[in-house]
Parts: structure tokens; sequence; C-alpha cells
């Protein structure tokens, strides 16, 4: 490429003596100079949501954590009764992904009636992407499954005779 800048500024001053090149690049390198910002916004715009993504995995946690321990003399009950640990995980789980649809039945629509207003402020969105938002319920869905399995757990692994002595 150097000799490519020569040939190219020997041909420039031998038309103009006056011209002078202050920056060589590349068709391609000048496009992508013109787009950093707009590069920079999708990154953090992608670390905002993978932020919104940990917080909620956390909250769901955590809420469905403190359900399970406030439900521990009812497990232990359960379980002393001769509940099956599979049953008591599908009690914990089906509880957490209650939440998680419950979410996720409000913000769907909220996020598709919200593009109408985005779109005007994004290059060639003109509605919602499907295959993306699957892959963002199917994300948030997984990442509620994580969250409730740990409690989910937890709960069946609990002595009975220990479960009824927490108050």
């Amino acid at each position: 490429m150097p000799g490519f800048e020569k040939t190219v500024a020997d041909t420039l001053a031998s038309i103009n003596p006056n011209l002078t090149i202050v920056k060589f690049q590349t068709f391609q390198q000048q496009i992508d100079d013109k787009f950093i910002e707009e590069r920079l916004i999708a990154r953090l715009t992608t670390m905002f949501g993978l932020l919104a993504l940990l917080l909620a995995a956390i909250g769901l946690y955590g809420v469905t954590a403190y359900t399970v321990v406030r439900r521990t003399p009812e497990i232990g009950i359960r379980m002393a009764l001769g509940a099956a640990r599979s049953r008591v995980i599908g009690g914990v789980m089906r509880a957490a992904m209650l939440q998680a649809v419950a979410g996720l039945a409000v913000g769907v629509p909220v996020a598709i009636f919200c593009v109408r207003y985005v779109k005007s402020q994004l290059y060639e969105i003109t509605s919602v992407n499907v295959p993306v938002m699957a892959i963002a319920i199917g994300v948030l869905v997984l990442t509620a499954a994580i969250a409730g399995i740990i409690p989910a757990r937890r709960a069946a692994s609990i002595d009975p005779a220990r479960a009824l002595r927490i108050e």
C-alpha cells in the first residue's frame, strides 16, 4: 500500500503542486470512521440489555428464594407427608416460571407498542423483528428457569423435621 500512496501523491503533485494529502484512507476505512458513534451506541445498548437481564435474573432469584424460605414449614409438612422431591421442585419452579410469564405478558406488548416510536430513531427498523423477539423471550425463560432451580433444589433437599422447626 505505501507504493500506492506514493503513486497517488506523485500524480496529485503533477496535476497541482499546491494539493496536499492530509489523510490517506480506503473507502472502507472512511465508512468505518463514519459509523464509530453508532457502533458505540449499539455496544452500550447491548451492555445495558445484558445488565437488565442480569438484574432481572437476580431479582427473580431473590423473590423465589424468599418465597421458598417463607414456605419452608409448608414444604417440610409436604415432605413429611410423603411428597416426592420432584413435586416440590415442580411447585417452586412453577411459581418462578409464572413470575417470568407474567413479566413477559406485560413486557412483550409494551415492546411491540414501543417499536413505532423507536423506528424513527433507528436505521431500517420498520417492525418487530420476530426472530430477535423470540430469542429474547427464550433467553428470559431460560434465565428464569436457572434462577428458579437453585431455590427449588434447596427446598427439595430440606430435612422435614428441621423445616418444621423453622419459624
